[in-house]
């Protein structure tokens, strides 16, 4: 009897060590099914890419992936998107998109419907930001920086020029802020002349408050128009007083006081009560008594899925997230500018961040940049006449008659 149990226990021994590696390859297994998911985001370099990745390690934790981010200068990830979409299945679950493109990112199925993937917005949002993101009822896109025009300006500066900084109420006011500062030996006005997009975007609110615009109700070039014509003069004029920079030595010339006054985007510039520098929207009218006009000129980086996105419903998670009010507050900390009421006019943002005021009331007047897909190339054509005359090679005449003809040409 004993001898049968000693057998009975040594056949109940090596049949458990039989059994307990096949358990553990079958655990092995599991756990490699649970390897995190692999996402890459393409977004735009700079403050705000460094805002939305500053969000993403808890995403990663609590959806066990991991998030590589590429981060690209503004013509690259137009490239980089375009590129991209050809591909059947693409490389990209979340891409940054300006306003200009959604028309022919539409047009050409780049990008995902979100409403079709059950993507609403709420009333938080601040509704204007929200027209470039749809197309008719669909939406394909997500207000996430609030980026828009704003007038930056030295405060020391304009005190020195014998103006409050809610003295510049028009055009004309600008211009004389601008001129005093160059008799005392300083940059009046710095802008951007190395891109025909940034000679475009810099002039637009200059434009605007002349009441001219680019393009008709029917998306035919305006160029070639008194407004226009009048707005250029007196743009050369306000450069005259300047210099041309790259953007960061923009926003470092207004805030080290070596220049007064430039066009720029809260992106650039985070200001607080004891900063050199600070911004206001842009002014509303050429001079005084004549029309107001929104001149808030819209440069909102939105987020969207790409069409053939590896990772669509994951993507549509992060989405969410990345826009939920929650992420959208702590993204103040880190430079962020929501397009959101709640965060926008809380008070307690408020006292650290007073200048969010001003970017909300730029964000609610906002105006976008054409929804056409030729866009990337009509601003290449505009720009590129705009700077002839900046450079004195061609008249405000010829060179606006000649952006026009191309420009009828392109449109045609």
């Amino acid at each position: 009897m004993k001898l049968k149990k000693v057998m009975t226990g040594v056949l109940c021994m090596a049949l458990a060590a039989t059994i307990v590696p096949a358990a553990t390859d079958v655990y092995a297994g599991s756990k490699e099914k649970e390897e995190p998911v692999k996402m890459t985001l393409i977004l735009r370099g700079g403050s705000y890419a460094d805002v939305l990745k500053a969000a993403l390690p808890k995403f990663e934790e609590e959806n066990n992936c991991k998030i590589e981010t590429l981060d690209m200068s503004f013509d690259d990830l137009h490239t980089g998107i375009t590129l991209d979409a050809a591909n059947k299945e693409g490389t990209y679950d979340l891409c940054m998109v300006d306003g200009s493109w959604m028309a022919e990112f539409t047009e050409n199925n780049v990008l995902a419907n979100l409403s079709e993937m059950g993507y609403t917005f709420d009333e938080d949002i601040i509704p204007n930001t929200t027209t470039i993101c749809k197309k008719d009822d669909d939406i394909y896109l997500a207000p996430y920086f609030g980026n828009v025009t704003v007038l930056l300006y030295n405060k020391a500066n304009v005190e020195e020029a014998g103006y409050k900084p809610e003295d510049i109420k028009t055009l004309e006011n600008l211009l004389e802020v601008a001129k005093a500062e160059k008799e005392a030996g300083k940059n009046g006005f710095a802008y951007r002349g190395d891109t025909p997009d940034n000679i475009v975007s810099d002039f637009l609110p200059i434009l605007l408050a002349n009441g001219g615009w680019v393009v008709d109700e029917n998306n035919q070039p305006t160029i070639n128009t008194p407004e226009f014509t009048q707005a250029m003069e007196y743009y050369t004029e306000l450069i005259g007083t300047g210099t041309a920079m790259s953007k960061d030595d923009v926003s470092a010339s207004i805030d080290n006081g070596s220049s007064a006054l430039a066009i720029g985007w809260p992106g650039w510039y985070v200001p607080s009560a004891d900063s050199a520098a600070n911004y206001m929207v842009s002014p509303t009218m050429a001079k005084e008594g004549a029309e107001a006009y929104n001149t808030s000129e819209y440069g909102t980086w939105c987020l969207g899925i790409p069409a053939n996105s590896p990772n669509p419903e994951l993507a549509m998670k992060l989405l969410q997230y990345i826009m939920s009010p929650e992420v959208q507050l702590e993204s103040v900390k880190n430079g962020g500018v929501p397009c959101r009421y709640s965060v926008l006019q809380n008070e307690d943002v408020l006292k650290d961040y007073p200048h969010l005021s001003i970017v909300c009331d730029a964000l609610d007047q906002g105006v976008y940049r054409p929804a056409i897909a030729e866009w990337t190339e009509f601003t290449n054509i505009l720009g590129a006449e705009m700077g002839n005359i900046m450079a004195g090679t061609k008249t405000v005449e010829q060179g606006l008659e000649d952006a026009q003809l191309q420009l009828e040409n392109l449109m045609a």
